[in-house]
This record gives C-alpha cells, structure tokens and sequence, in this order.
C-alpha cells in the first residue's frame, strides 16, 4: 500500500502524520490489553476454514443461553458468569457479567493456594514440613481429604488434598499452621488480593463454604489463575494431578477437563449460590488460554460448556508478534536536530491476540506528530502503533525514539530558518 504523508504548511508547523504500514495483515481483539509487559509470541496461521468448521461445531453444540460479548459477536452461553482470557497478551475474547460479584465456592481455594505457595517459596514453610490437624479441621463440612483429628499431616499432602479432592479440612490445617488461625490467614488473603489486581474479591473464609459478604468475580477468578501460573510455575503441576489417595481413600480431580486432558490445571466449586463453577487452563501451539464460567445447573453442564467454550478460544483466536522490542516500524521527520530523521521503534515485543479470517480485514499504520521538534531523547515517546479492524475501536501501542537527536546549533538554527541550512 503506498505511504501517504501529511506535509506541514511551513517548517516548524507541528500537524499529525497517519501513515499507512501496511493494510490487510493483522487483526485486534477488540477488548485487547496491553497493561504489564508483552510477551513475544508468534504461532504460525491456521486454515480459516477449519476455524470456521470448528466455529460451526461449536455454535450446533450451543446450549440455551443468554449472549456474552466476544471481539467477532454474541455468543451463547448458560453461564451465568463467564469470562475467557488470553493468558500471554490479556486480551479478553469472551466477557458474560465478570466484574459482577459471585459466590466463587472452592473456587477460593486458588488464592488459598496462592498464599500457600508465598510461603513455600520465601521459605517459611516446607513441603516435608508436617502440621497438626485440630478439631476444627477434622469436623469442617463439605469436601474433605479426610484428615485424621490430633495427628500431623505433611504440607505436600495438604496441598494435594486442598487442590486435587478440594478438602476444606486441607485448607483449615493449612491455614492454622501458616497463620495460627483461619481469621488471620484470611485476612492475608484480603491483603494480597488488590496487590495481585483483583479489586472486586472479598474473603470470609478460606475454603469456600457459603458465607454472607464472601465473593469474587469472574475477573477476578481468571487473575488469580494468571498469578498462580507465572507466579509459582514450580507448583502449578498440582492443579493437574489426576488423582490423590490419603488415609486410603482414593479420589479423583474434580475438574473434568484436566481429567480428559483438556486443560493442565486450576479449580472446581459449587454451592447453591454460585451455582457449578470451573476454572480451566490449557495451552495448545505455544498459546495458553483461561476460561472462567460460574452458575452453570450441573457438573456435567459444568464440564460440557467449559470444553465448549475452551475449544472455541482456541478455534477462534491467535497470537501474532507485529514488531520486536527495539525493531524500526518507520522514521518522523526533525525539524532543527542534528539529524533529518529519527527511527520510531517498539518500546516491547507487540504481540496480538487476533481472531483467526481477519488478517485481511485490518490495517496497520503509526500516527506521529511531524516534524518532530529536536531535542529528541532515546525512548521517547514519539507516536503511537495504530490497529484498525472493522467494527472495532482503534489500538493504539506507543512508539519510541530509537536513538537521540540532539538540537542544531544557534547558527544552524539560523540558517535553517533562512533557508540556507540542510532540508529538515
């Protein structure tokens, strides 16, 4: 596509350049985020007809539901909460009522764990270390891994218990033995919780158990499963272990996907609030997608729409690298500097989260103030990436001066100025 250039009236005259990269090659992901730093990621093109055969499936498979909103149009879901986030660029490619506030169940247990992990790897405590179970611990209802009342219990057991059979007692004995009570070590997980960006979660307990004023959302489900997995890569592998036998008794995950080795790990909940409840993460081809729903009706109903809706993500979106950290993407004009022109660069790696069919839809330019006026520092900012689909609102990535350009001396700038200095 030929470059077109806006040229100001008279030199000096500071107006806004859009200059057209290239057209025709990428998509944006409508809701794409760029907070934190980008990963540099690049998987190769899919077929758009085996994306649309797998979109197809997936629309024919659809329950009856009420829409959530994604990048390429509504799509049916009986979730009541549902949220579907890319876990390298943050891009979110499906969104039904997530900053709403739910009864997160077991989901709980993740930022439970997250705590637990903390301490593990700063060292305050041990996974051969063993703690003692009391009697609050041995009566707590619901979900157990059935610990033995006035005995020790290693903290690796626990952990599986907690994450794998998704024992309240685990979480109890955990929490006792870390904190010295269940109130203290809540209000750890209170304090944490807006660290780690989850601004809508409140805890009451550690376990889930249904409680007046205890909730998070589906949001903020998916951040705490992004923290868990870049945080402490080293534990990550317990949420996916399929099976955990303790005081001779043998269960199995309850999440169905990491049961049928559709996801590698995180969470299941239910109580009569929140309804059936997965947490799920799975990567395929380099890509890692997280897929959060709540108040589905059942646990096969859980299962079905959290394969659906996984299998959809991925049919549907894929990762680009556009430029690399420090890579040249076009030079703007200086007028008085030493130099005519400055490289304009990526300050990251800019990678995209697009849907599959669309790369010939969408169009790629940078918009700049020209000329620039010197002096021009390195990593300046100096104009921005600009990515353009249809029916999407412009994205809009900074873009930095790649090298210095320091301002012409006074008889330069003189001479310039009179029309005897170099073109600028």
């Amino acid at each position: 596509m030929t470059a077109s250039r806006v040229k100001a009236v008279e030199l000096g005259t500071n107006v806004r350049t859009r200059r057209s990269l290239f057209g025709g090659v990428a998509g944006i992901a409508a809701c794409a985020s760029f907070a934190g730093p980008l990963k540099a990621f690049a998987r190769p093109h899919r077929h758009t007809a085996h994306a649309a055969k797998a979109a197809a499936a997936a629309a024919a498979d659809a329950p009856v539901g009420t829409p959530a909103n994604t990048p390429i149009g509504p799509f049916d879901t009986v979730a009541r909460w549902a949220y579907v986030v890319d876990y390298d660029t943050g891009a979110v490619l499906l969104d039904k009522a997530s900053d709403e506030r739910m009864a997160p169940s077991s989901l709980t247990k993740m930022m439970t764990a997250y705590i637990v992990f903390g301490m593990l790897a700063t060292g305050r405590i041990r996974l051969e270390q063993s703690l003692p179970v009391s009697e609050k611990a041995w009566r707590t209802q619901g979900s157990k891994m059935f610990v033995p009342l006035g005995q020790s219990v290693l903290v690796s057991d626990l952990i599986q218990g907690m994450l794998i059979q998704s024992g309240n007692d685990a979480c109890i004995v955990l929490a006792e033995g870390i904190a010295g009570s269940e109130e203290r070590f809540v209000a750890m997980m209170n304090e944490e919780a807006p660290k780690l960006g989850m601004m809508n979660s409140h805890f009451l307990n550690v376990t889930g158990l249904p409680a007046d004023g205890h909730y998070m959302t589906a949001r903020d489900v998916a951040t705490i499963a992004s923290h868990l997995i870049r945080d402490f890569p080293q534990y990550y592998h317990y949420f996916g272990e399929l099976e955990f036998t303790y005081n001779h008794i043998r269960q199995g995950n309850r999440n169905v996907l990491v049961d049928k080795g559709l996801a590698d790990g995180l969470k299941t909940g239910h109580t009569d609030a929140g309804g059936f409840g997965l947490c799920a993460s799975s990567q395929r081809n380099g890509n890692r997608v997280i897929v959060v729903i709540n108040g589905t009706s059942s646990s096969n109903e859980r299962a079905h729409e959290g394969e659906r809706l996984m299998s959809w993500a991925f049919a549907n979106f894929e990762n680009a690298t556009l430029f690399r950290r420090g890579q040249v993407v076009d030079s703007a004009p200086v007028w008085m500097g030493e130099h005519r022109q400055v490289p304009l660069v990526a300050g990251a790696d800019i990678v995209m989260t697009l849907p599959v069919g669309w790369q010939q839809r969408s169009h790629i330019g940078v918009d700049y103030a020209s000329p620039v006026i010197a002096p021009v520092a390195k990593g300046q900012v100096c104009g921005a990436l600009v990515i353009s689909a249809p029916n999407m609102a412009d994205i809009r990535v900074p873009l930095e001066a790649g090298e210095s350009v320091a301002k012409l001396g006074l008889v330069a700038r003189a001479m310039t100025r009179l029309g005897h200095g170099p073109a600028q």
